[in-house]
């Protein structure tokens, strides 16, 4: 490893309601690979796209080769080069390699494109890189690893002495994460620096010269991957108090079966899945982002068509085409984004409660019998403790944790038996966080059967009777609440088949 490429320092940026980076820095190096490490919402992405002028810091330095910079726009990384590979690739699928790596700066004859030219050119960028690609072919041919290096060729067109990746193998296979790593590894020879986002812990000993822990927004610590262990990484991520307070952990569950999910498949998203889920039981579903755990509920509840697999409901077996029919057979989906999905924010909080079940409320000739749908709207307000001026309020003017509990009072008023939570108390502060846990408990004692995602370990190991966890579409493994520990959940989050954890 060499001189010092970046130095960021006290880095700070708040998003409305968020304080994504506190204090946080990082350093990277010319020739080494760094792997940028955290769970879920620790700020490593957002870090970085302060570093490539996606995001303007809100306080702090950042110096590239020496130097203190102000970053405003990609362009402006672009030209210190500094260069980003996002997890989701930003390829034209109609145009070809050759002219996704220029695009903007194509070389031109006489006022025109000079195709001849700019292939030329690719094809000696690829030759540089030892890359089998071909300029002329469109993108939308390419397979997904294709794409990626196409991806890395366009930031090295720039000259980049900075390379940041983030999650670039989440979408690959084995064989081609080797070529990828390849690829890195020559890149890091020719002395460019590349920042390595990863869940992938297992990756890290593979390809990382150095090791750079965020929790929570903040710093943690930097380790050389050799002398680290793929533990003592984990626990840097998840190093803080697991409960506040005692765990509310509900009381045993019924052992009846109400739902059983046998071999669902959704091509890479979701592979194989199988589980059961009890009465009166709070199962928390566990994973890092991409893992596939909202891919599975959203099959299950019909709003994606599973390729295959089977679901079977009190004993019986289901079919579940549609959302409607999901609800027909019990069972409720909460999205994690509760104002796309959930509510109607332009219409009252009467309307949203009855919105799924409205023919409930319809008299003989059709018309909807307001005084049932105002006297079931009022129930549900005092039984769920809604903080409203009344029914007649319009949801999109309450507070996230209450426009949360209109949405479960819209799922209980249908009378579903089988309730999805996906991040219930996602953008919501913490004293709606202990009502919608209290609520959560109670609706278990009423016999309600609970499925929790949450990318909150405590948050998880709180409140679950069991804990699945996903990694790339699989579930790896199975808690019980008692011998869950965050360190166990995060091991079987990075891990790509089933491992047992003492």
């Amino acid at each position: 490893m060499g001189d010092l490429l970046v130095e960021m320092t006290d880095i700070d940026k708040s998003f409305p309601g968020v304080h994504a980076l506190d204090g946080a820095r990082f350093e990277l190096k010319s020739g080494e690979v760094h792997a940028l490490v955290g769970e879920n919402g620790a700020g490593k992405s957002t870090l970085m796209k302060v570093l490539a002028g996606i995001y303007r810091r809100d306080a702090g330095t950042v110096r590239v080769k020496g130097q203190e910079v102000e970053i405003n726009s990609p362009r402006a990384a672009q030209d210190l080069g500094i260069s980003m590979i996002h997890q989701e690739l930003n390829l034209m699928g109609h145009l070809t390699v050759a002219q996704n790596i220029f695009i903007g700066r194509e070389p031109r004859r006489g006022g025109f494109l000079d195709d001849k030219a700019l292939n030329r050119k690719a094809a000696e960028l690829f030759e540089e890189l030892h890359l089998n690609l071909e300029p002329t072919v469109r993108v939308s041919k390419l397979a997904v690893a294709q794409q990626q290096m196409v991806e890395i060729a366009k930031a090295l067109s720039y000259n980049s002495d900075v390379l940041v990746m983030d999650e670039p193998t989440a979408a690959l296979t084995e064989t081609e994460i080797e070529e990828l790593f390849r690829i890195t590894r020559h890149l890091r020879e020719r002395g460019t620096g590349i920042v390595h986002i990863s869940h992938r812990l297992e990756e890290l000993k593979r390809i990382t010269d150095r090791v750079t822990v965020m929790r929570d927004g903040r710093y943690v610590d930097t380790v050389n991957t050799a002398e680290a262990s793929i533990q003592q990484i984990i626990s840097m991520m998840v190093g803080r108090t697991v409960f506040e307070a005692t765990p509310e952990l509900p009381e045993t569950v019924d052992p009846t079966i109400v739902l059983e999910v046998s071999g669902l498949n959704l091509g890479r998203q979701v592979q194989d899945v199988s589980f059961q889920l009890h009465r009166g039981e709070i199962l928390g579903v566990a994973g890092l982002v991409g893992a596939g755990r909202t891919e599975v509920m959203r099959a299950i509840f019909a709003a994606d068509r599973p390729e295959s697999g089977t679901i079977t409901i009190n004993g019986q077996p289901a079919t579940i085409r549609s959302p409607s029919d999901a609800v027909q057979h019990g069972i409720a989906y909460l999205s994690e984004d509760r104002k796309r999905y959930g509510l109607a924010l332009g219409m009252d909080v009467e309307t949203n409660t009855v919105l799924a079940s409205l023919s409930r409320f319809a008299s003989r000739l059709g018309w909807v019998r307001t005084g049932a749908t105002r006297k079931q709207a009022q129930e549900q307000v005092k039984a769920l403790a809604i903080k409203t001026p009344g029914i007649a309020q319009r949801v999109k003017n309450l507070s996230g944790g209450n426009q949360q509990k209109v949405v479960i009072a819209k799922w209980l008023t249908a009378d579903t038996d089988i309730l999805i939570f996906d991040e219930p108390t996602r953008g919501i502060d913490v004293g709606a966080k202990s009502e919608i846990y209290r609520l959560l408990n109670d609706l278990a004692k009423q016999g309600k059967s609970i499925i929790m995602i949450s990318s909150e370990l405590p948050e998880i190991l709180r409140m679950s009777h069991r804990i699945l966890v996903m990694c790339e579409g699989r579930i790896t493994g199975e808690l019980s609440s008692a011998e869950a520990t965050q360190e166990k959940i995060m091991t079987l989050a990075t891990q790509r088949e089933s491992v047992a954890v003492a």
